[in-house]
């Protein structure tokens, strides 16, 4: 009898779309502390775009010497759990793998993580919402931590691409630490920037107290924060060099299961934006590249495997 095996995006020689390979994984037990899920869904992010284009292969960031795994966040269902994991086969979770030198990601049919990495999806979350959360929820709220609170006199925040995933929840979270916010985006998505509690622009002048640039505009969106201010970025390394005194600093997205609990509550509650744009199999991941790479989505391509 052969062994069972399960399925996985990868990139071996990384050129854009056209290098994404499905491949045949042998299934593997947990061990402590660890659980299988079986995922149901996985985002597209931009993040995965630049590996399978090679970007972070050339900057150093994957070194992997066969293939390189894709996907960061993930939903779905414990498939089996390891000794001391806790977690009930059937549990529904949710959660992120972080970083890019990596055998496997989450465009698959199941993962291995430890169970403490995970949180559970509340009862008013679907698994296709839930996981647009992890990774662009936990963005956002450990940019908020760099920014902290706003400065008394000087709160004036510009949120670039204030309508995508990571901007909308800065959007959100920033207000809770006092600070002014305003969203640049396109004229048709002022009504949803607006619907998130904070004041809209489509063309931004020069002058803010502080930036945040999920849209990923660098020199020219350094250029309006006035002397003094602060920039932060989702490009570490890779952020537009300091100058006018300006604070420049980029968010390393990390696991914090804690936080995670709270931001998929708040989806739940409706509180932040989980919006998915198309539901897609595994084998259509390249498309979906495709189609995220044109810009302009108002949610998350989801693979579903």
């Amino acid at each position: 009898m052969s062994a069972a095996t399960f399925r996985t995006a990868v990139v071996r020689v990384p050129s854009g779309p056209d290098s994404i390979e499905i491949i045949e994984v042998p299934v593997a037990e947990p061990g402590p502390g660890q659980i299988r899920v079986a995922i149901a869904a996985a985002t597209v992010n931009p993040a995965d775009l630049g590996v399978a284009a090679g970007f972070f292969h050339a900057i150093g960031m994957v070194q992997q010497p066969e293939h390189t795994g894709l996907g960061w966040e993930f939903a779905g269902v414990v498939d089996a759990a390891g000794p001391g994991a806790e977690l009930a086969v059937g549990t529904r979770v949710a959660g992120l793998v972080a970083g890019f030198d990596r055998d496997y990601g989450t465009y698959a049919e199941q993962i291995m993580v430890a169970a403490a990495d995970v949180a559970l999806v509340p009862d008013g979350l679907d698994l296709l919402a839930a996981t647009t959360v992890p990774l662009n929820g936990l963005a956002a709220a450990q940019v908020v931590d760099l920014l902290g609170d706003a400065p008394a006199g000087a709160g004036r925040l510009l949120v670039t691409g204030a309508a995508g995933a990571v901007g909308a929840n800065v959007t959100v979270l920033a207000r809770e630490r006092g600070w002014q916010v305003t969203g640049l985006a396109r004229a048709g998505d002022e009504e949803f920037v607006r619907g998130l509690g904070a004041d809209f622009t489509s063309h931004a002048a020069p002058g803010w107290d502080a930036v945040v640039d999920p849209a990923q505009l660098n020199d020219q969106a350094l250029g309006l924060v006035r002397d003094g201010g602060a920039y932060v970025g989702l490009r570490p390394g890779l952020e537009p060099p300091t100058e006018r005194g300006i604070s420049v600093t980029s968010v390393v997205t990390a696991s914090d299961r804690t936080r995670l609990v709270d931001l998929l509550a708040r989806a739940a509650a409706g509180g932040l934006p989980a919006r998915v744009h198309a539901v897609v199999p595994l084998d259509q991941a390249a498309d979906a590249h495709r189609a995220t790479a044109k810009g302009g989505l108002r949610g998350r391509y989801i693979i579903c495997p």
